[in-house]
């Protein structure tokens, strides 16, 4: 049985209260018409490492 730390860990960091607050005042990805650019990633596991960096002093 595999354990999905991340997903586990994000839902801790933002609960799913502060992520309804927060998920609409993120832009919303839009691919570019001649390609390239970063790949789309899960906004609420992006914003959930941002919310562990700044609460737990890590540089």
């Amino acid at each position: 049985m595999m354990v999905d730390v991340v997903g586990d860990l994000s839902s801790r960091l933002l609960p799913d209260g502060l992520w309804a607050l927060t998920e609409p005042l993120l832009s919303r990805f839009a691919p570019r018409k001649q390609g390239g650019g970063t790949a789309p990633v899960d906004e609420r596991q992006a914003f959930a490492a941002v919310v562990y960096v700044l609460t737990s002093g890590c540089a």
